[in-house]
């Protein structure tokens, strides 16, 4: 995974990122163009409760084509009613006359607090001065990969560079999240380019299958935000014949590449936890089917006892076989292997039900460490699901007492 380059190596797209001033000293706008119509993956929250520009691009981006993405931080457009809708139209509209593209190709994100007035009159000002800026230069996607920032403490991108069927072809992404993370996504945004070429019902399909492995398989804090959307544009610019279907050849090998990438961005989301002190990799194998698999690592990383627990450092199995045996899948613990440490060093802790005698100072001094994995063993088939979360520490609770104050 390259940090070196970023979304502007890959073929005929554009960005900018810059500060209007919604946001205190911080950029607050990100531009992403690609010079072609791009096909386009997309997902987006599952909670009930939809920001404006969530219910415009599920609109606009219906029919699988997109050309341009343009994100504001600082206020998120949710709860605004129809003026926050008209806002979103403004800048899906701002975007198309400037680059002189359809409004309707242009996905439109945001993210901040909820509830607020939408400053559609600076944001679009915004986006009129700076589409102008779009450039290649390198430094232009690190602007944008910072403009889409509210909580984080650093900036997520990732690129990566692969052979398909003879075709370099280049893949990279940015994502913002740091709290309100959660399976179903959370307080997440996340693009990708390629310029892959792959039809778009396949991007579609391939996107949503892999979010459920990536995106849909870490938390920090329980909560599905308003205004998620993962997105992947493929502008065919790399010219390799164009992938219809899963069983043709190089197909395979663009699947496992946006597999690592979503989960480069995912992980970064999850490492960056809002008060997170740890890094915690949850493991569920030998399960009769992945789907067991995913929905216990799930019920164990969504629980607020085992979360605390790794931020005490505390090694309270009993805390997690509780956790599995609420997921709604069949969970037999008499069968199961538990295992706890860091990500060098695991110690079994549970043996077919049966509690393992152990040193628990060592354990503790395990559990010091800042990235840790909790694994279950179900010996009951070949199936695996890995799952990704952070502790929950005093900071967590510090920060978000006070969010809006």
């Amino acid at each position: 995974m390259s940090m070196i380059k970023n979304i502007t190596n890959v073929r005929g797209i554009k960005c900018w990122g810059a500060h209007t001033g919604i946001k205190s000293m911080r950029r607050d706008l990100a531009l992403i163009f690609s010079e072609v119509p791009a096909n386009i993956g997309m997902v987006t929250t599952q909670n009930q409760v939809t920001a404006e520009p969530i219910k415009l691009v599920r609109e606009y981006m219906s029919d699988g084509k997109a050309q341009a993405i343009v994100v504001n931080a600082g206020n998120a457009n949710a709860c605004t009613g129809p003026d926050g809708y008209k806002g979103a139209e403004a800048m899906a509209r701002a975007v198309g006359e400037e680059l002189n593209i359809d409004p309707k190709m242009v996905l439109v994100a945001s993210t901040g607090l909820i509830g607020e007035p939408f400053p559609t009159e600076e944001i679009t000002k915004g986006i009129r001065d700076n589409v102008r800026k779009l450039t290649t230069k390198s430094s232009a996607g690190s602007f944008a990969a910072n403009a889409i920032l509210t909580t984080d403490t650093f900036a997520k991108e990732g690129f990566l560079e692969f052979d398909l069927n003879g075709f370099e072809v280049n893949m990279a992404g940015i994502a913002k999240g740091s709290g309100m993370i959660h399976p179903k996504l959370g307080t997440m945004l996340a693009f990708i380019v390629t310029d892959a070429a792959i039809e778009s019902k396949l991007l579609q399909t391939t996107v949503e299958e892999l979010v459920d492995k990536t995106f849909n398989m870490i938390t920090v804090d329980g909560d599905t935000s308003t205004n998620d959307v993962v997105a992947v544009l493929a502008n065919g610019r790399a010219e390799n014949e164009v992938l219809k279907t899963k069983k043709d050849k190089g197909y395979r090998a663009f699947r496992e590449k946006l597999e690592e990438l979503m989960q480069h961005l995912a992980k970064l989301i999850v490492s960056d936890g809002e008060g997170a002190s740890k890094f915690i990799t949850y493991e569920a194998v030998n399960a009769p089917d992945e789907e067991t698999a995913r929905t216990l690592v799930r019920a164990v990383f969504d629980s607020t006892l085992v979360k605390a627990a790794m931020f005490g450092r505390d090694p309270n199995w009993g805390r997690i076989i509780c956790a599995a045996g609420n997921a709604g899948v069949p969970f037999d613990y008499r069968t199961v292997d538990l295992y706890l440490g860091d990500d060098h060093s695991q110690v079994l802790v549970l043996e077919k039900g049966i509690p393992q005698e152990y040193n628990r100072n060592y354990m503790k001094k395990l559990l010091r460490a800042a990235d840790i994995t909790i694994r279950l063993d179900l010996n009951d088939g070949t199936a695996k699901a890995k799952g990704w979360g952070a502790d929950l520490s005093t900071d967590y609770v510090l920060f978000n007492s006070v969010y809006t104050t």
